[in-house]
């Protein structure tokens, strides 16, 4: 007897999630496969994300089951967009609240006209060094792994392109953003940059993603609420 449930999931889904922050994008590729074999009561099931969040972003997150894990490649090279809280006047290593502050800064100087200024060259294509806290890859480790082993990172710049950048509130030390960016831009890194430009500092204070290509955070569902209408059948 087939099971219609589990040649739907097999054949392949692209299911759009609201991750929630502390969770990593492989949390939800793992509570998935976990929840999705107890309900088909298969052994095996091919789970796959298109494309990490941060544990500390909320937001969209793309996930593919079965045959489906083949258009995985399709969704990564598209455009995302974040609404990112950055607070000037300080720093941390890792460019986020992940690291304690390194270094503090003065903010006085900064006024509105001067941040539409510095804002300006931080639009199109841009040099951008990722994070050492980041998940690049140096002589086939994770440059995360090397920084808090306390051992010397150093990544090359790329070049990323910042299609839109538009200020949603500034309350100092506080500045909201939202960016829509190519794939493989840091949005730690551009609110790290930003601060220098402005010759302060800041860093990252809270993230979420609201857009991949055309697929809307709005859309989306929480992961927990889509394990739990899950029944074995």
């Amino acid at each position: 007897m087939t099971n219609p449930a589990a040649d739907s999931f097999i054949e392949g889904k692209i299911l759009f999630f609201d991750k929630e922050i502390g969770w990593t994008s492989f949390d939800v590729v793992n509570k998935l496969r976990v929840s999705l074999r107890d309900y088909l009561g298969i052994k095996k099931i091919k789970v796959g994300h298109a494309g990490t969040l941060d544990p500390l972003a909320s937001g969209l997150v793309i996930v593919c089951t079965g045959k489906a894990t083949k258009q995985i490649d399709s969704f990564l090279g598209l455009d995302k967009e974040y609404i990112a809280e950055i607070k000037l006047g300080a720093t941390t290593p890792s460019f986020d609240l992940e690291t304690s502050i390194d270094n503090t800064y003065p903010i006085d100087h900064i006024s509105p006209e001067i941040l539409y200024q510095t804002l300006d060259q931080f639009r199109g294509d841009i040099e951008q060094v990722p994070p050492i806290f980041s998940a690049k890859q140096i002589n086939g480790k994770r440059a995360y792994d090397l920084a808090r082993q306390g051992e010397t990172v150093e990544l090359k710049k790329q070049i990323v392109r910042i299609n839109e950048l538009e200020i949603l509130r500034f309350e100092k030390p506080f500045l909201e953003i939202r960016v829509n960016c190519s794939k493989g831009t840091y949005i730690r890194s551009l609110a790290n940059d930003i601060g220098k430009a402005l010759n302060s500092g800041a860093y990252l204070s809270a993230l979420r993603r609201t857009r991949i290509g055309e697929y809307h955070v709005k859309d989306a569902e929480n992961v927990s609420d889509f394990v739990k209408k899950l029944r074995p059948l």
